[in-house]
Formats: structure tokens, sequence, C-alpha cells
């Protein structure tokens, strides 16, 4: 990789040669400015306003505009005479833990390499003490014409270097949170906490950049003279009012779905979601109407059984009565018959009789 500062870095009485190597890589497409009409590539040129002619870059120097507009010239050999300590230095000044350093102060990152042979025992020193002390170091050197201020760590077995911005740099967080009071219940957090145990843990090495990689498409399809599909576009629902309970539910389920977890259960490790339901006034009416409503069908069914058992008890009095009332008949009609046998005998002795009598 190659270099692009060479200094020293200054511990103490030791001095440590080494080398600024980024750390980092920009990986974003660039375009370029054309002319809609004909293709043409726009390009910027650097003219000046007084008497509107192009200048070339060793015509360019650079001046300070003060408040009213004057430029004040500034030479490299003014810059050159400033007293600059740390202008070929990385010049520690304090050794704290790493949890001191406010994220926020980050800012681009970088390798330190030896630079010979003759570095490499203070270099080693340097970092075994790094890890052995579980501390960063606090350093300030010089870099594209200003001092700056970096934190020293330790990456595997090399020495690296974040550049810091300047704690009065940072801005004050002044109304940014969210006006007036916002009260999150427990059921909230306990959801929140199961998505967070849910999604656990990801290697940082598997994330990549979605969208550069459906440009880097759009590129190649183009340059074939293809056409690409719009992709469809999510409704990421900014702006709307939703139910944060059923949002929080609906994402567990969904990360443990993502997971290959089936019918989204979990391993044992997972938090159990238990969904929670919200009463509201028409919910609570329409219970109490539903409750109602059960109650008035077992009374009614309670009702309409008890009925039923009287008319089944007339049924059977009823049979017994047609019954006993056949019998009855059955003996009047009995009765009659002997009644009438009885009377033509008796009729038949007296007219018997009354012949005997005449003769």
């Amino acid at each position: 990789m190659r270099s692009i500062w060479n200094g020293a870095i200054s511990f103490g009485l030791v001095s440590i040669p080494i080398k600024l190597v980024n750390a980092t890589e920009n990986h974003s497409i660039h375009f370029r400015q054309i002319h809609l009409a004909d293709g043409g590539r726009i390009r910027y040129r650097k003219v000046c306003e007084l008497d509107e002619e192009e200048v070339t870059g060793g015509d360019i120097g650079k001046a300070y505009e003060d408040a009213d507009g004057t430029m004040i010239p500034i030479t490299d050999e003014d810059l050159a005479q400033l007293p600059l300590p740390t202008a070929k230095t990385i010049e520690i000044v304090a050794f704290v833990p790493a949890d001191h350093i406010d994220p926020l102060q980050m800012d681009a990152a970088y390798y330190l390499s030896a630079n010979g042979v003759p570095a490499a025992k203070p270099y080693t020193l340097l970092r075994e003490a790094l890890k052995r002390s579980n501390k960063v170091a606090v350093a300030k050197y010089a870099l594209r014409g200003r001092e700056r201020l970096g934190m020293l760590r330790v990456v595997d077995d090399v020495i690296a270097m974040h550049g810091l911005l300047w704690p009065d740099e940072i801005r004050a967080p002044e109304g940014v949170a969210p006006e007036g009071d916002v009260t999150v219940r427990d059921a909230e957090l306990d959801l929140a906490d199961a998505l967070m145990d849910t999604l656990g843990e990801v290697d940082m090495d598997s994330l990549h950049d979605d969208y550069r990689e459906a440009v880097e498409e759009l590129i190649a399809a183009k340059a074939s003279g293809e056409s690409m599909r719009p992709a469809e576009s999510e409704d990421a629902g900014g702006g709307k009012v939703i139910d944060l309970i059923a949002a929080l539910e609906n994402s567990v389920q969904a990360a443990k779905k993502s997971r290959g977890e089936a019918g989204g259960e979990g391993d044992g490790e997972m938090a159990d979601v238990h969904p929670i339901k919200k009463t509201s006034g028409k919910s609570s009416a329409s219970g109490k109407s539903s409750a109602q409503t059960t109650k008035k069908s077992s009374a009614a069914a309670k009702k309409s059984t008890s009925k039923a058992t009287p008319k089944s008890t007339g049924t059977k009095k009823s049979t017994s009565t047609t019954k006993k009332a056949a019998a009855k008949k059955t003996t009047k009609s009995a009765a009659k018959k002997r009644t009438s046998s009885s009377g033509g005998t008796g009729a038949k002795k007296t007219a018997s009789s009354r012949k005997r009598a005449s003769a």
C-alpha cells in the first residue's frame, strides 16, 4: 500500500519512524456530468473573476477571505515558518481507556507501518505496551496543512490511528430529541428486547452495499444495450402513525422466520413473545354486550328446557288418561251387553208364564 505521509511517533524520548497508510477505501461509484443534448462531458474551468481568463494550477495560490470580502494572501512559506512541532511527528500526549473516546469524534482511519528495520523494535514495544495496558494513545499530528487529533490502538499486529475531531467540533444535540414527555410501557420494552435477542449478532464481514451492486448491474445492462425492469419500491411507512406493539410483534416474528425458525418458534434461548391485547371503550362495550348475549342465550336455553320437561310429563298423563278412558268404555260396553242379554231372558220368561196362566 502506498504511504501518504512519512514521519515518526514520539513516545517520550523514543522516536519510531513510520509511514502513514490509508486503512479504508471508497468503493462508491462516481458519475460524470454530461450535456444531455449530445452526451459531451461537462468540465469546470478555473477562471479569474477579474479578467475572466482561465488560469493554470501554477498561477493559483491561497488566501483568507475577511468578513468584508477582502482577500488576505497566505503563502506556503508563511505556513512553513509557523511553530508546528507535529509537522512530521505523531506526538503521543496521553494514554486513556478506549471508552473515554466519544465515537462522535471518530474520523478517518490509518495504519502506521514501521519505516525501516531500525524502527521494528520500538514499534513492537509500543504495540505490546498498548496491548497489555488495554488503553489507547491520544496523539497530535499534522496532515494536509492543519494540526489534528488522533487515537492509536492495536489492530491484529499493527498500530492503527483514527483521526479524531477536536472536542469543540462536536455540536451539542440541542433541539434534536423528541419534544414533550413520551412514556414507554414495560410491554413495549419487553418486545423491543425480544426483537434485539431475536436479531442477535451479525458477522460484519457478511454485510455489503446492496445499492452499489444494483448500480453496477444497471451500468452493465446499459453498456450491453439491455433494459432493466424497475425494482418495486417498498413502503417504509414513513410519517404514518403505527401500532407500536403490533409492529414489534410482527418484527419479532419476521426476524424468527428469516432465521429459519419454523412457525416463528425459538430454540429456547429466544425470548417468548406473548401478544398483548389493548382494550378500549368500544372493545369493552362489545365485550359486555357479548357477555350479556351469552347470558341471555343460556337463560333462554334453560327456560326452554324447563318448559319442555312439563310438556313431556303432560304427554305421559294424557296417554294414561286415554288408556283409562278406553278401559272404561270397554267396561261400559260389556255391561250393556250383559244388561241387554239379561233383559231378553226375563222377557222370555214373562211371556212363557203368561201363556201358562191363560191355559
